[in-house]
């Protein structure tokens, strides 16, 4: 006994330094402690066994991670050290397995970190020795021979090591003594051993006590009593045809499975041959999973064999005839595994939020897979869907980390399922899954995107200030905060004026608005940029360019630069009565400021002395002879011409044309009648008579009327600067060179001058430093400085040499008098 009991223990040290130096190599950390200890007993200290300082457990909120194992231990980070959660059975925990011990891990998070903890729980001797039955009864035959054996129960501690169960004694020990044997992969053999021959007729029943000894400090013992009837004569005790019986049976098998046959033979005859069989050592889990025929000795499954609660099992058979003889054998039935336990998943620590722009390899969540077979069926590899930039790292033996591989983008994909697969190599394999939840938060990387490359809109002039042009808009892919688009106008200046005072914009909504009204004849378009900042930090920017158009509205009346009329003096037009038909008698020329059809002029002759002796051009404004001139035909001819042009709705002036039919200039034409444009002088002669009274009270009133507005609209067009041709004098044949498309045709023309033109009372004005004539809407021109002379004295020849070179002075830029 005592040196099967040593055999074991060394085999023990061995494993336990084996064990030691594995977890050593492996950078683990071990502890030893005894079973039963009390709550809050030390373990040891974590922190200094791992290097860690106290403050890096509570920043990465250490914890143990014992999967789905009860908790025994647990960790104060204040300290930095293990204590007992639990009271520790080591017998409940672990039965006969040695060494035994508790394997969990130490996590540790920001960055993510974990440490394999194993504590071998060393036994104490706190159970006593029992036997599963309260008596043992035999029937043996007087004519036994000696030394035959009778085989006995064995007890059963809980204990292991030098505290399990180490020997037995045996009172008293008149006719038997004890042998015991306890080898390594024999397991227990208690026997009694007849040593004085049985003797009915003296003693028919003996009792003995047969006490089992532990090896513990202090021992500890239990016994039960053995009751032997003596029989008569059996002379022969059954032989089993093996000693040893080997069989396998598949986990899982179905219940009367045959696991294994055995025989035992009796020499004698009769009632002394018949044997039966019984399993000896059966404890109350194999009683559910074995049975044997007691006649046959076929031993089959009964109950549910798993092979992760037993890999084998070790049944001891007994043979008895009816004279109470028996022999034994040992059956060790080895179970096979098959792949009936799929992988489990156990999620040890996870992120649920990362962000956009973590670096590749980032941690996400760290993972145990746990799976109960063995060999092929328990190795388990993992995998995650595809596409996905996430992948798998096999840290240690079945503990996988889930890190970033690739680029996130939360603009791409905000949220990811992932499916984590594990199976093992089993065949049939099996697997399972499970499902992560991962969201991508946001970072400001995505700057914000116009609608257009540029845009361009338009607005009529003469606009309400404050009104909405319209909208620029701007995406921007990030989320929340970062994806908050203002907008902001760019400093730029437009003709020297700072466009914020032209147009301002809507910091939220992006819409322009006008800030003040704007004038075509002023600003016909104009850009500036307009800058979309997103909320970020720091924030993103892009720019677009803007170009708003003004719209021409008809706002400008047509404006007749020639002929110029004054109230000083009248000038006439001249046409000789030679003059062949389509004789151009002068040109009306007219500019509206405005564009477009708004500037489209049309000439209408509206009143006329004789309207069968004239026509105007009605696009060209060109005054002609439609006929003939006569004797009769009047020397005094008032046209009245009206210019329009094609706006919605049109508007117009209208000028007055006097023309003289004569060969020569006469000299009463000074004192042109004002008179209605009709050959009933008469009757306006009457109408004139009637009412001279009251003209003469409207004449002065007028006269004052004009004066003073007069006066006002030449203050008015100095202070307009309008770029407007100033032409006093157009004459009746001229070249178009400015471009305004009014005039067609090209005309030329000699003019001749008398020796003494040079010398006549026509005054020279002083350079261009003001305005020579005011123009008015009403197609009324007055000379004002300059040629505020005799002109109905000149020779007409003269007149008409200096219109024609003030005109040409005039196109080609240069001023030599005003």
């Amino acid at each position: 006994l005592v040196r099967g009991n040593a055999l074991t223990m060394a085999r023990q040290v061995l494993l336990y330094i084996w064990f030691l130096s594995l977890s050593s190599a492996l950078g683990q950390v071990s502890y030893s402690i005894h079973e039963e200890m009390a709550k809050g007993s030390l373990v040891g200290n974590i922190a200094q066994d791992l290097g860690l300082d106290l403050k890096r457990l509570k920043s990465g909120k250490a914890r143990i991670y014992t999967g789905d194992s009860a908790e025994y231990i647990e960790l104060n980070k204040e300290r930095g050290v293990l204590l007992i959660k639990e009271r520790i059975d080591r017998e409940a925990l672990c039965g006969q397995t040695t060494p035994c011990a508790l394997h969990f891990q130490i996590i540790l998070e920001n960055p993510m970190e974990f440490f394999r903890v194993t504590i071998e729980i060393t036994d104490i001797n706190d159970n006593f020795p029992s036997f599963k039955k309260s008596t043992i009864i035999f029937r043996i035959s007087e004519s036994v021979i000696l030394g035959s054996k009778f085989m006995l129960e064995p007890a059963i501690d809980l204990d292991v090591g030098i505290n399990g169960l180490q020997s037995y004694t045996l009172k008293p020990t008149h006719n038997f003594n004890l042998k015991f044997k306890n080898q390594q992969g024999d397991g227990e053999n208690v026997e009694l051993v007849l040593q004085k021959p049985l003797d009915r007729e003296k003693q028919h029943d003996i009792k003995l006590v047969l006490t089992a000894i532990d090896g513990g400090d202090p021992q500890l013992s239990g016994s039960i009593e053995i009751h032997i009837t003596v029989l008569d004569a059996n002379d022969n005790a059954p032989v089993f045809l093996q000693s040893i019986y080997k069989a396998t049976v598949t986990e899982n098998a179905p219940k009367d499975t045959i696991v294994s046959q055995v025989s035992a033979t009796d020499a004698d005859e009769g009632v002394n041959n018949k044997v039966e069989y019984s399993i000896a050592n059966m404890q109350d889990d194999d009683q559910q999973l074995f049975e044997i025929d007691k006649d046959s000795g076929q031993v089959t499954a009964v109950g549910i064999i798993d092979f992760e609660k037993a890999r084998n099992y070790e049944l001891r058979v007994q043979a008895s005839d009816h004279g109470g003889l028996t022999d034994s054998c040992k059956i060790i039935v080895d179970v096979i595994d098959i792949n009936d336990n799929k992988p489990v998943i156990n999620i040890m620590s996870k992120t649920n939020v990362i962000a956009e722009n973590s670096a590749s390899e980032t941690v996400v969540t760290m993972i145990n897979v746990q799976d109960l077979d063995s060999g092929e069926n328990g190795k388990v590899q993992c995998s995650v869907n595809e596409n996905i930039p996430f992948t798998l790292k096999s840290s240690n033996v079945n503990f996988f980390s889930l890190v970033t591989d690739g680029d996130l983008d939360r603009e791409r994909e905000s949220e990811y399922n992932i499916s984590v697969t594990c199976a093992d190599e089993g065949v049939p394999s099996l697997s399972s899954s499970v499902t992560l939840s991962l969201q991508i938060s946001d970072v400001n990387d995505n700057v914000p995107v116009f609608d257009k490359s540029s845009y361009e809109a338009s607005v009529q002039e003469n606009n309400t200030p404050g009104l909405s042009i319209f909208t620029v808009r701007a995406r921007d892919a990030d989320f929340n905060q970062n994806a908050r688009v203002s907008y902001i106008l760019e400093d730029s200046s437009v003709n020297g004026v700072p466009v914020s005072s032209l147009v301002s914009v809507s910091a939220d909504s992006g819409v322009i608005h006008a800030v003040r009204s704007f004038d075509y004849e002023q600003i016909k378009d104009f850009q500036f940029r307009v800058k979309a900042q997103d909320g970020g930090s720091p924030p993103l920017s892009s720019n677009v360019s803007v170009k708003i158009i003004i719209q021409d509205q008809n706002d400008n009346a047509p404006q007749v630069l020639y002929p110029v009329q004054s109230g000083a003096s009248v000038v006439a037009e001249m046409v000789p009565r030679s003059a062949d038909v389509g004789y151009l008698v002068t040109k009306v020329v007219a500019v509206d400021v405005d564009s477009g059809q708004n500037a489209w002029l049309s000439y209408k002759l509206q009143k006329a002395t004789d309207r069968s002796l004239f026509e105007v051009g009605l696009q060209n404004g060109e005054l002609r002879t439609v006929r003939q001139v006569t004797d009769k035909d009047a020397v005094k001819q008032r046209l009245t011409v009206v210019v329009e042009d094609n706006g919605q709705p049109s508007r117009s002036a209208t000028v007055n044309v006097n023309v003289a039919v004569a060969d020569s200039f006469p000299e009463e034409f000074t004192d042109f009648p004002h008179k209605d444009y009709n050959d009933n002088l008469t009757f306006y002669l009457v109408l004139a008579l009637a009412v001279v009274s009251f003209l003469f009270i409207v004449s002065i009133i007028a006269i004052l009327s004009v004066k003073c507005y007069r006066w006002r609209r030449e203050r008015m067009f100095y202070k307009s600067g309008a770029n407007l041709p100033v032409i006093p004098y157009y004459p009746p044949l001229y070249a178009d060179v400015g471009g305004t498309g009014t005039l067609q045709h090209v005309y030329n023309y000699e003019v001749c001058r008398t020796t003494d033109s040079r010398k006549s009372d026509l005054k020279y004005g002083r350079p261009c430093s003001e305005s020579v004539i005011s123009l008015d809407s009403s197609g009324t021109q007055t000379l004002t400085h300059a040629q505020r002379g005799k002109l109905i004295n000149e020779d007409f020849d003269q007149v008409r040499f200096f219109y024609l070179q003030f005109v040409r002075t005039q196109i080609h830029g240069n001023w030599p008098w005003c």
